[in-house]
């Protein structure tokens, strides 16, 4: 496995919550302990869960048993499932989470992109050049200057934070590629990507000041739908920050942008011991409609 389904992606991880294999199915899950209990739950890697044996993942979940009290995932909406399998696997939780912007490179670029974003590139690609990292490896320190300017402007923290170990992880995974902005002999912007199959999945982009004002996001975009063009079916952007979607904001607008369509990722959860869940929810005093039910948020 390569990318998001990677052991070594659920290792960059670790620091967060605790790699653990679904032998089956060949997926990885992140172990967590609950605040004030001795219990554990887990959730697929952020931001998407992979494995290699899609009609596997039910046995893994049959069988781990009650010493987690719950799981909660977002599978790969590029996954080789239906939401009738999904409901098979989970049962307690599968509602459509995000609808992810999605090219379908099949199209000419011309296509795919709007007149408004053909435009930018244009006006952004006069002053910036843009290329692949060749040893994404070597490019940690850089990265994380771009990273902690993202960071800061966003108020990014916990596991979508990553960190620099976990980037120094995840730059070394196969499947990775790197690419940059480059403005008067200096970077001003990257964007990292991972290959999965026949999918581009964006991963994450950061830029220096002068990167936002010079427009470098379309710059990379542009760049890398030439570049996927002829290695991949699909480029899949994400979805839109936050719990609930918003096709008004100005995120939604510009991933519309590069989009030939959306596809739904689902939010699943399962519970694995009730008796361990019912007293959790029972205790929490900041009950929440995410799943699981004892925690503030996914």
């Amino acid at each position: 496995m390569i990318g998001y389904g990677s052991s070594r992606y659920a290792e960059s991880l670790a620091e967060f919550a605790t790699p653990r294999c679904l032998p089956r199915s060949e997926g990885w899950v992140l172990e967590r302990s609950i605040p004030k209990f001795s219990y554990r739950d887990a959730i697929g890697c952020y931001p998407l869960f992979m494995c290699r044996d899609w009609s596997k993942l039910h046995k893994d979940i049959d069988e781990i048993g009650d010493d987690l009290v719950s799981m909660a995932m977002i599978p790969d909406p590029f996954g080789d499932y239906d939401e009738a399998y999904l409901r098979d696997c989970f049962g307690d939780l599968v509602v459509p989470f995000k609808r992810h912007y999605i090219a379908d490179m099949h199209r000419p670029i011309n296509d795919i992109v709007s007149r408004h974003h053909r435009k930018c590139a244009r006006k952004a690609l006069e002053q910036i050049q843009t290329e692949v990292c060749p040893e994404p490896e070597n490019f940690l320190d850089e990265w994380m200057m771009l990273h902690q300017n993202l960071v800061a402007k966003h108020n990014i923290t916990g596991i979508q934070a990553y960190s620099k170990l976990a980037f120094e992880k995840q730059l070394s995974i196969p499947g990775i590629v790197v690419l940059r902005a480059i403005y008067d002999n200096k970077t001003v912007g990257a964007q990292l990507w991972f290959l999965h199959g026949e999918v581009a999945f964006g991963h994450v982009l950061a830029f220096k000041e002068i990167g936002y004002k010079l427009g470098a996001s379309y710059a990379l975009y542009w760049f890398a739908l030439n570049y996927f063009k002829d290695k991949v079916r699909w480029c899949d952007y994400g979805g839109v920050v936050g719990m609930q979607e918003d096709d008004s904001s100005a995120l939604s607008h510009f991933k519309e942008g590069w989009s030939t369509g959306r596809q739904t990722a689902y939010l699943c959860g399962r519970i694995l011991n009730r008796a361990r869940y019912k007293k959790l929810v029972a205790r929490n005093q900041n009950v929440t409609g995410f799943f699981p039910a004892y925690r503030k948020v996914f």
